[in-house]
């Protein structure tokens, strides 16, 4: 799969999967930008890869019309900024980080498609897509609000693939197991060897993704060989949903 001439949107580009997934398209020869809230990291990684990169808050609705401005045209965005709540009973986490993970995993995927969707529209075609979680597949105790907000994310993938198909604009998911990133210590409140072997146990391949994995999948399905492959949210997970 080829992304010469094309051009990849990569929203929290700087680290864990959404650098897997910039790396991949970099190494098809795609032009890539790099979105992130981290100055400094998304900078240095820009360097090592080869994309461009953009400062960006993408729940703040001023910083996501300043990104759409300074834009080049692209082909592909991938919505996978996103964060987690610390394990716990659903009714101890706080208000402000019940926001925090509405605000970045939902909020922020509404204001940029406010502007990624009409520029496809007048394209002509795109891709869009979204980094979603097993969580809002086969949910796990105490990480309810992170759960639900990736549960929207899959429900909004299908219906925004039946609103803009006869726009030619395809949009689909991949539900990530939980893998080697900066996320995994929340995601096992506390990353040891006995949590590590718990989760394990329940993903039948045995190992946690990899950036490398994620990245794998994403440029297949944003590229012309899955044309015509639209609503999927695709489970990267060894198994776990089965």
């Amino acid at each position: 799969m080829s992304y010469l001439n094309q051009t990849a949107v990569v929203t929290g580009g700087a680290s864990g999967f959404g650098l897997g997934i910039v790396k991949a398209f970099r190494a098809r020869g795609a032009k890539v930008v790099i979105v992130d809230i981290n100055e400094e990291q998304g900078s240095q990684r820009a360097r090592e890869t080869g994309a461009e990169f953009i400062q960006c808050d993408l729940t703040n609705t001023t910083s996501v019309n300043e990104l759409f401005s300074s834009l080049p045209d692209f082909h592909i965005f991938v919505n996978n900024a996103g964060v987690t709540h610390f394990p716990m009973a659903a009714e101890e986490v706080s208000e402000a980080e019940f926001d925090r993970v509405v605000a970045v995993n939902m909020k922020a995927v509404y204001l940029t498609s406010r502007w990624v969707i009409p520029f496809f529209r007048t394209q002509g075609r795109g891709v869009i897509l979204n980094i979603a979680s097993t969580a809002g597949v086969s949910p796990r105790p105490n990480l309810s609000w992170y759960n639900a907000s990736k549960g929207w994310l899959i429900t909004a993938t299908r219906s925004l693939a039946v609103e803009l198909a006869s726009d030619n604009i395809r949009v689909n998911a991949i539900n990530p197991v939980a893998g080697e990133t900066p996320l995994l210590a929340t995601f096992l409140g506390g990353d040891n060897p006995e949590n590590r072997a718990r989760f394990l146990n329940t993903i039948p391949l045995g190992r946690f993704s990899t950036p490398q994995d994620i990245g794998n999948a994403a440029v297949f399905l944003c590229s012309d060989d899955a044309d015509m492959i639209t609503g999927v949210t695709l489970e990267v997970d060894g198994g776990r949903c089965i």
